[in-house]
């Protein structure tokens, strides 16, 4: 996936802003968004549990080529028996829930994506790029945020493949302070609903590898 991209696409998403709305460190915020099937979920419902919030767009190269390797998935397999808790969040205005429940069924994602089309919940917690990864700890406190992994990391090729979200659930697992709390997300970026989006025509077209889509 590190080459997936290049030229001035690569550059747009290696400059993804690092900052966030909710540090990390402090609690995370409160939310209730349906998923794509309307079923409600408030992130107050799993405290108790460890809780990740992936933010993703399936008209993203990154997303796209993410889903193909099943980087996510593998995750969530490896340790939903542990009672860790998954959910995906779309921030994208023009995305439908339909059009999520088309792309669950077609990469047999399961768990739940939360529908967040004005951004709202999105803002919130400062969400940048898709994807872009939030750990919440068993007490809900925002433990990490940032990339799931270091593949555009230009230190890569020295240290080897990492992914953060494992090394950081893997230490909550042991009861250890996560080695990684904060690094700078790659992606697209999010499709927040611009200003009078109704009069900007019809939904944007897919993103495709080697294009370069705007914002």
């Amino acid at each position: 996936m590190r080459y997936l991209l290049s030229g001035g696409l690569l550059v747009w998403m290696l400059l993804a802003s690092v900052g966030a709305a909710t540090p990390v460190g402090a609690p995370a915020p409160d939310f209730t968004l349906p998923d794509e099937h309307g079923t409600p979920h408030k992130l107050s419902q799993y405290r108790g549990r460890i809780v990740v919030l992936e933010w993703t767009n399936e008209r993203c190269p990154f997303v796209q080529e993410h889903y193909q390797n099943k980087t996510m998935i593998r995750l969530y397999e490896k340790y939903r028996s542990k009672g860790i808790v998954w959910l995906a969040v779309n921030s994208s205005y023009f995305n439908t829930p339909a059009d999520t429940r088309r792309w669950a069924q077609k990469n047999g994602i399961p768990y739940p994506t939360l529908q967040d089309p004005d951004g709202a919940v999105g803002r919130l917690y400062g969400a940048r790029t898709t994807p872009h990864m939030f750990v919440i700890d068993r007490d809900g406190t925002l433990v990490y945020q940032g990339a799931i992994d270091n593949a555009y990391d230009p230190d890569r090729d020295r240290v080897g493949p990492v992914n953060y979200v494992e090394q950081v659930l893997d230490a909550l697992l042991r009861g250890e302070r996560p080695p990684v709390q904060e690094t700078k997300p790659y992606g697209c970026t999010v499709k927040y609903k611009p200003a009078q989006a109704s009069r900007l025509g019809p939904r944007p077209r897919d993103f495709g590898p080697g294009s370069r889509p705007g914002g």
